[in-house]
């Protein structure tokens, strides 16, 4: 093996590269490449000198990896895939891909109905809200702001969750404990949390943490929880819209409390 000046090597004639050289080639961070290694994903040989090294297939296989999240695709199912696209059949990908992306389709138009009905619930509590009469007085029972109205739906739950079975509802145990967010994307997604969780209530439960927001940040935490959940999978998250509040519970694998604690724990 030989060592050149641009960092490249030679093993048994093929042209190899340093994890710096395919994170450029990629785009994808170094943090993600060593995640993907770990996750059995994307192998990597061994410099005498303990550096990772990449064939030129890993680009493709970056590429692979990247399409098939895109789908929503948890890492599990993007590794069976994998061993499939290996196989180099075209065919083969195909009929393994297509009731994977059937079922997703009926994942996001179930998740679609709850989100349709989240809305509804919350456009009903607003006209309420606005046909109220306003009082010069203290706020008390009698304001009606905590009656519901007429046709005033249950408490919604909303799991944001990556499947709909049961024997799937909680992923998050078993899923890897690391996140493929880095650098200014991890600093700009606690940035989010922070200011979406500001003046949060918190409790502590089985697993997780519960917080307690105003019912108009609804939306907005619905839509961070799951783009949380495609970056860091060992997240679980349950909303619960009751009346003018909203419960958000979080929870995360043993090995996860301290970053859930850092993220979403009592702020100091």
């Amino acid at each position: 093996m030989t060592f050149e000046s641009s960092r490249r090597f030679t093993v048994a004639g093929m042209s190899t590269m340093r994890i710096s050289q395919l994170a450029e080639r990629s785009g994808v961070p170094t943090t993600t490449l060593r995640f993907y290694e770990t996750a059995g994903l994307l192998p990597a040989d061994r410099s005498p000198a303990g550096y990772r090294l990449y064939g030129e297939d890993a680009v493709d296989r970056l590429a692979f990896i990247g399409a098939a999240k895109h789908l929503g695709l948890p890492l599990e199912e993007v590794a069976e895939l994998l061993a499939v696209w290996e196989s180099g059949a075209c065919a083969e990908v195909k009929a393994d891909l297509r009731p994977r992306v059937a079922a997703r389709i009926s994942d996001a138009e179930a998740r679609a109905a709850e989100l349709a009905a989240f809305t509804a619930t919350l456009r009903q509590a607003l006209r309420h809200l606005d046909s109220l009469p306003d009082r010069p007085g203290p706020c008390d029972p009698e304001c009606g702001f905590l009656t519901p109205g007429p046709q005033a739906r249950r408490p919604v739950d909303i799991a944001i969750l990556p499947s709909r079975q049961a024997t799937e509802a909680e992923r998050w145990r078993t899923a890897p404990v690391a996140c493929s967010l880095d650098g200014d994307g991890l600093d700009e997604r606690v940035a989010q949390w922070q200011r979406l969780i500001d003046g949060a209530a918190r409790q502590e439960i089985e697993d997780g943490i519960r917080l307690t927001l105003p019912a108009d940040r609804a939306a907005a935490v619905a839509e961070l929880a799951a783009a949380e959940q495609r970056c860091c999978p060992f997240f679980g998250f349950r909303l619960d819209l009751d009346g003018p509040s909203l419960h958000l519970e979080v929870r995360a694998a043993e090995e996860g409390t301290t970053m859930l604690t850092d993220l979403f724990g009592p702020q100091t």
